[in-house]
């Protein structure tokens, strides 16, 4: 998978949060973890990054296996879950090789997924443990300001939010989001009936989350 580096980080270079029809995809992962939980968050996600920021993005977001060479297709997946996460070797190099290569990964703990995840992330980067992201980063501050960082959605243990994150040469490659659960707040309002700030403030940090995984 790594000889394809060069032409797959030209392609990702390339493309822009403004590119017409530009495809993102939720990940299936195996472990049996609900990977498919929040079923309607990312479509609304989309729906306000088009409205709000001018993205050009699909309208209806896709699945990918994390296994799979079709990974590639997409400059930003998202992941979530509650429970079991397990990443095969190949699995792992797919990932890694994705990462390395220009792809951007936004993990959302929908309330227990961290232990499981925190043991795999080791498959795919041995050598490196998850950083907290201080509020400085530009990723709280465009296009939309959250000055105290991660804004906090759902109360899960009470614990304050955190940004974890994996970086490559400078450039963040995998943002974990933990005691927030950004994704329950991007859901369609019926389903957890929170305030319409909440569900804004989840949705303006989705946004920046996801126009710097396009300019990175």
């Amino acid at each position: 998978m790594s000889r394809i580096f060069p032409l797959i980080l030209i392609s990702f270079l390339l493309i822009n949060i403004n590119a017409f029809g530009q495809k993102i995809a939720v990940l299936q992962y195996k472990g049996g973890g609900d990977w498919y939980s929040n079923p309607t968050a990312l479509k609304n996600l989309i729906s306000f990054c088009n409205s709000e920021i001018d993205s050009k993005l699909d309208a209806k977001p896709e699945t990918v296996e994390v296994g799979s060479e079709d990974l590639f297709q997409y400059p930003f997946v998202h992941m979530t879950g509650h429970g079991n996460v397990f990443f095969s070797e190949d699995d792992a190099q797919n990932l890694r090789d994705y990462l390395l290569s220009g792809g951007f990964i936004h993990i959302d703990d929908n309330y227990g997924i961290k232990p499981y995840l925190e043991r795999e992330l080791k498959k795919v980067f041995p050598d490196q443990e998850l950083i907290e992201l201080p509020t400085s980063h530009e990723i709280f501050s465009t296009p939309f300001p959250f000055p105290n960082g991660l804004p906090k959605i759902h109360e899960h243990d009470g614990k304050r939010p955190q940004a974890l994150g994996l970086f490559y040469e400078g450039r963040l490659i995998l943002l974990f989001t933990y005691e927030s659960d950004l994704g329950d707040g991007w859901e369609d309002p019926e389903v957890h009936n929170d305030p319409e700030d909440v569900r804004e403030k989840a949705l303006k940090m989705g946004a920046n989350i996801l126009k710097y995984a396009f300019e990175h």
